[in-house]
């Protein structure tokens, strides 16, 4: 038996390459050869084939192909049209296009040709569809597949590394002023909600008068150019001033204090397929306070506050009431870290996926 894991592009701290690597890892370690197929790799130590040659390295029908699914990509589906053994689909998500209108055409256009190619996906008959989410995987349901092929199978992460991680002392002092740290961590896109936290923030300051800081740790776009500069205004409008912020890009030593160093980890993201920084915050002891758009409230479970409305004012009441109530913060960060522990550890993750590929293995 061979595996083959597909995806376009491989790409070290990236969601979907960690978790395609992890995969990766843990297959070697049964035993078993296993290559990844993709068109571009960096950041990472590791050999890549062109997806092209998958079939000759894995088509036969005792192998195993995985699929990791985030954008459209012809070139995989002609891929698992090839293959004659057991065929998985890893879906990720794909952002829906509206949520670029107005920002960016081509990431308009790219979301749609992604979210067009699930139908196609979907009719391909793979043996698994397997969801990073219970959201993700009715999705692909909705599409054809049926559900007893589908599963749910939550990403592979780093948090175990970002756990043992020396936390940067400089970062930390400097948070460590007396303001109240409120933290967002994730790509800076349309879809994350940032304008909306901006605002929750602005509540916050001007409700409770709290010496408070906003942490926008996630990296800009160039092609998003236009939602950057959409947030920055909006902090200007509320005078925010050098109240925000911004950590484009940080090393896991500065990702971890941050984390450690904030009193709440908020997002009023409005589509998430998972959202990997959630896990982190659960594992690293900063309490949640979520909008429960898409995957999230399965995500966060019992672990946090999730909320099914933007309401800048409820936030800042929440956040407020987290730092007045120590019984609740403390009942918030057991439960997370409990919820880490029995649905995101390394160990747990490890056993259910082998429980899932237990037909092709």
């Amino acid at each position: 038996m061979k595996a083959a894991i597909l995806l376009p592009s491989l790409a070290g701290r990236d969601a979907v390459g960690n978790d395609a690597l992890a995969m990766a890892r843990l297959l070697r370690a049964r035993g078993i050869e296993t290559r990844l197929y993709c068109e571009h790799a960096s950041g990472v130590d590791e050999r890549t084939w062109p997806a092209a040659e998958l079939p000759d390295f894995a088509g036969g029908p005792r192998d195993l192909v995985i699929y990791h699914f985030s954008v459209g990509w012809p070139i995989a589906l002609d891929v698992l049209r090839r293959v004659r053994g057991y065929r998985v689909v890893r879906y990720h998500n794909i952002t829906p296009p509206e949520f670029f209108a107005g920002t960016s055409r081509v990431y308009e256009a790219a979301c749609a040709r992604g979210r067009a190619e699930i139908p196609d996906v979907a009719r391909l008959g793979c043996e698994l569809y397997l969801g990073a989410s219970a959201y993700n995987t009715a999705e692909l349901v909705a599409a054809g597949v049926p559900a007893e092929r589908g599963a749910v199978l939550a990403p592979f992460h780093r948090v175990e590394h970002l756990l043992d991680a020396e936390a940067d002392l400089r970062l930390l002092d400097e948070l460590g002023d007396g303001a109240r740290n409120l933290l967002m961590v994730g790509r800076i896109a349309p879809n994350k909600g940032h304008v909306e936290l901006v605002d929750a923030f602005a509540a916050y300051v001007d409700g409770y008068g709290d010496p408070a800081r906003l942490l926008i740790v996630g990296k800009t776009d160039p092609g998003l150019a236009s939602y950057t500069e959409a947030i920055r205004a909006r902090i200007a409008q509320h005078r925010l001033g050098e109240r925000v912020w911004w950590l484009d890009s940080v090393d896991e030593a500065q990702l971890k204090a941050a984390f450690l160093a904030s009193h709440a980890f908020v997002t009023l993201s409005r589509h998430e397929g998972f959202c990997v920084p959630l896990v982190e915050a659960m594992a690293l002891g900063t309490p949640i306070v979520a909008h429960g758009s898409s995957a999230i409230p399965e995500t966060v479970g019992d672990g946090g506050l999730v909320w099914d409305t933007t309401d800048p004012w409820l936030y800042a009441a929440s956040l407020a009431r987290l730092h007045a109530d120590a019984p609740l913060r403390n009942d918030l960060r057991d439960a997370a870290r409990r919820r880490y522990e029995r649905t995101f550890a390394p160990a747990v993750m490890r056993e259910r996926f082998f429980d899932l590929l237990e037909p092709a293995l």
